[in-house]
């Protein structure tokens, strides 16, 4: 049994209860923000550090505290009991995502969408989808795992792994998929990512949750976890409205290029979504974990992607332009995967045993 502290009925339900439709509407916003007001988003998008934006890293603290402060770190010893969902997520992150992405994008945008796309700029394309499926989520991960109800100090756990193995297993991957000697590593993205977006959330959320339970006990955080919901909420719809705000005038100026890049791009998520979902459920692995072990084996850790697009083949290159489709496509699509975890938990939960 978990020692991770949750509240038992969510503050705001009516609010999530119609978040698809604050959802669409933050990507009408943002799309029409970008494309009235493109001078406000450059001077947004150019506050970063390492290609790692800072109003962004700071509202996603705002999304993932909250959830972290769920998190007892002494628990995490029992996620060893969940090593079948961790070993479903490693399988699907890193044997099956990449090279299934290279087949997708080969046969869709090399082959069927060949004719409607700039010829110059096919293989491109296919290259930031390589890059997109070679870096696991990090920091939404928390976010789709809280909103299905997922197993706290698994999704943690499996994060930290995840991370390890990408900064050894990134540059290789990516370099054999693509075809060439070496690749290079945007190591400072990576490693800024990983502090802003991991490290120190988990640091603060951790010595604030020590601090309220020793001066108020559980009654403090449950109320400071509900007071946290709608402001983590209202975090994330911030966050879409610029990241398509960011967008705006690309979305409006080639739509038939990005709606094409996004077919491959949906089809990987629902797949690899799909396929950790059924192998969790042939395992025996607990619905709870297998939730989040869906989400993180779909979704895509896409500064890092977008960095090394950008660094490898330029700002205005296809291989950047197709990593940013999958930031388009992130959010919408993982709340959709979220929706059919929790739809089918009681067909997964009658799993026979034998």
């Amino acid at each position: 049994m978990s020692a991770v502290s949750a509240p038992t009925k969510p503050a705001i339900s009516g609010f999530e209860r119609y978040l698809s439709l604050w959802v669409a509407l933050c990507i009408i916003v943002g799309i029409a923000l970008g494309y009235a007001l493109p001078g406000l988003f450059a001077a947004i998008a150019a506050a970063e550090i390492a290609r790692v934006n800072l109003v962004v890293a700071a509202l996603i603290w705002l999304m993932i505290i909250p959830m972290l402060l769920k998190i007892d770190l002494g628990a995490l010893g029992s996620v060893r009991q969940h090593w079948k969902g961790v070993g479903v997520t490693l399988f699907i992150n890193w044997a099956v995502k990449p090279f299934s992405m290279a087949l997708l994008g080969t046969v869709f945008l090399g082959w069927l969408f060949r004719p409607l796309l700039p010829a110059g700029e096919v293989s491109s394309y296919i290259a930031g989808l390589i890059l997109l499926a070679a870096a696991p989520c990090t920091a939404m991960v928390f976010v789709w795992s809280n909103l299905c109800e997922g197993e706290p100090s698994y999704t943690l756990s499996q994060v930290a792994l995840n991370d390890i193995i990408m900064v050894f297993a990134f540059a290789p991957l990516v370099g054999l998929l693509l075809g060439v000697a070496s690749i290079a590593v945007p190591w400072d993205t990576l490693l800024i990512s990983v502090l802003l977006y991991i490290v120190v959330p988990v640091i603060v959320a951790q010595i604030a949750r020590r601090v309220l339970l020793a001066f108020g006990g559980e009654p403090a955080l449950e109320r400071l976890l509900a007071t946290l919901g709608p402001v983590s909420l209202v975090a994330l719809l911030t966050t879409l409205v610029l990241l398509f705000g960011f967008q705006g005038q690309a979305i409006i100026a080639h739509p038939l290029v990005i709606a094409l890049i996004a077919v491959p791009i949906l089809i990987q998520v629902y797949f690899n979504a799909g396929l950790a979902y059924w192998l969790s459920r042939r395992f025996g692995v607990a619905w709870c974990v297998a939730a989040p072990a869906a989400l993180i084996g779909a979704s895509n850790f896409f500064e890092l992607a977008v960095a090394a697009a950008i660094s490898l083949f330029g700002l205005n290159s296809g291989a950047a332009l197709a990593t940013v489709v999958g930031v388009l496509v992130e959010v919408p699509v993982m709340l959709s995967v979220v929706h059919i975890v929790k739809a089918t938990r009681p067909w997964y939960e009658q799993r026979a045993t034998t």
